[in-house]
């Protein structure tokens, strides 16, 4: 592996020389980098275009100036020496500490997206392929193809409106009439049905478990003033921690064993444990206690999980710490919905924003800043994750189906292993060699930033940082994008090589 890393490494090298000097000699020859002065005159003119020529090193022939550039570049892979700026942009500012902050929004903006739509797609495309021509595979279809051909921009304008200032709206005084509660429930419950599926009278059943449960949680969250003071509670807590525990379990192991089970009911009684203790520890920490937390918590539900796993030690002990981790993730929602009655109160009643990555000037505990930033992230971060899910769903399904019908499938079923087995261990695996490629790509594309998307919501990322440097024929701040975008590119298509072999031994790094 050593040397295929280093052979890829030696090459991308040469690979991002020959792209860095097209994308500069593109970038340069696109405009007049004076067009915006030509209406002014007097001796402020002459000055921005002297100051201008300084900074961008106009006075340079083209390749020369490239050289130039790339000398900026050099000074960041050598350490000490000359500060690192990555050269200038037109107004003299160094392009590196705008970089930095165009990258940190686009990365709070569009990976959570990115890994949303990846998680949702790939565990939603493996149904469909499962339940091949059902009336849920001919929904997700339907849903998938209408998702994909959405304009992003049309789709932001909409959930501006309807999940946002109508929302606040609606936050303001939360109340539904009985007649909308039970039309809810009804929607639910044909939602219900249609994803567990099954026989008229399955689906009958499901559908009038899942209306009635849905209108009647709904009624007691209006009725006891959750959506104003919302959070878990240590009730809801207990039962989400032994939710996870079981629901872990069906999908990692099964409910053969017992002892598999008993090992992660307990790592769930010991997570719900650590969720009391960390109550106090919790009212105003930093991301570093927080982490160490979880890990913490990892680690002792781990080794309780392996004792109680007996002779499936290994298999209960990965339970355990999937389900801390779980159960983790979980206590962070409930402090974070413990901090909206605070923070809608600053925002003025009005808490989900339209625009922009932060409010301005927001002083509040760590809960209140970090929920936030959450919520300047719902609006961009749905529209993005549905249309990525379209995609992803659609490759998933066509690949699973794929291997579905290879001899190795039948031949473990002939075998008599479980369909769980079958599915999880051989033919979800093999699944992902496929995704695996399209995963290398968008994660790649995302560090580029959504230009549609930054524009819709006013965020300051990488895409704006792009346009903007095109714009003004700006090759500082372009070449910063393009460095960021075409080294991720390289070095993600290089992880998927590697992710190849493990998936596929096969397949070997020659």
């Amino acid at each position: 592996m050593f040397y295929f890393i280093a052979k890829r490494t030696v090459i991308s090298f040469f690979i991002m020389i020959a792209a860095t000097t097209l994308m500069y000699f593109l970038t340069i020859s696109s405009g007049d980098p004076f067009e915006d002065l030509g209406e002014t005159s007097g001796p402020q003119k002459a000055a921005t275009i002297a100051a201008r020529t300084a900074a961008m090193n106009l006075d340079v022939a083209p390749i020369p100036r490239y050289f130039l550039w790339l000398q900026d570049v050099g000074h960041c892979l050598v350490p000490g020496g000359v500060a690192c700026t990555l050269g200038q942009d037109r107004t003299g500012a160094a392009v590196l500490p705008q970089l930095e902050n165009a990258i940190g929004s686009t990365l709070r903006l569009v990976v959570v997206a990115t890994v949303l739509a990846l998680v949702l797609g790939v565990v939603v495309g493996i149904v469909t392929a499962i339940r091949q021509y059902s009336v849920f595979d001919y929904s997700i279809t339907f849903v998938s193809f209408l998702l994909f051909s959405l304009p992003l921009f049309w789709l932001s304008t909409l959930l501006k409106q309807y999940l946002a200032i109508d929302l606040n709206t609606w936050l303001d005084n939360p109340q539904f009439s009985y007649l909308t509660i039970a039309l809810i429930g009804v929607v639910a419950g044909v939602i219900w049905a249609v994803v567990v599926g099954g026989d008229r009278r399955r689906r009958l059943i499901v559908f009038a478990v899942a209306a009635v449960a849905t209108a009647l949680a709904l009624y007691l969250l209006l009725v006891t003033g959750w959506f104003v003071t919302p959070g878990f509670g240590v009730v809801g807590m207990l039962v989400s921690a032994a939710g996870i525990s079981v629901l872990w379990t069906a999908l990692l192991a099964g409910f053969r064993r017992r002892r598999v089970l008993n090992a992660a009911l307990a790592a769930g009684a010991v997570s719900f444990v650590g969720y009391l203790v960390s109550i106090p520890l919790l009212n105003d920490p930093n991301w570093l206690v927080v982490v160490a937390l979880v890990v913490l918590l990892a680690i002792v539900c781990y080794v309780v999980a392996g004792v109680i796993g007996g002779p499936f030690r290994a298999q209960a002990a990965r339970i355990g710490a999937v389900i801390a981790v779980s159960v983790s993730l979980l206590i962070v929602v409930d402090r974070l919905l413990q901090a909206y009655p605070a923070l809608s109160a600053k925002a003025g009643g009005r808490p989900i924003p339209t625009t922009g990555s932060q409010s301005a000037n927001l002083a509040g505990t760590f809960w209140e800043i970090n929920l936030d930033y959450a919520l300047h992230l719902i609006l961009p971060t749905i529209a993005l994750t549905l249309i990525s899910f379209a995609t992803y769903t659609r490759y998933t399904r066509a690949s699973q189906l794929d291997v579905m019908n290879q001899d190795y499938i039948r031949t473990a079923r002939a075998k008599g292993l479980s369909e769980r087995t079958v599915l999880v261990k051989h033919a979800f695996r093999n699944a992902m060699i496929p995704i695996t490629t399209l995963m290398a790509f968008d994660f790649a594309g995302v560090l580029g930033g959504a230009v549609i998307t930054e524009q819709v919501f006013g965020w300051n990322g990488m895409g704006k940082l792009f346009v903007d440097g095109i714009n003004a024929v700006d090759p500082g701040p372009v070449m910063a994008f393009f460095l960021v975008v075409g080294t991720a590119a390289v070095l993600f298509n290089m992880l998927a090589d590697i992710a190849y072999a493990f998936l596929d031994p096969r397949i070997t790094l020659s």
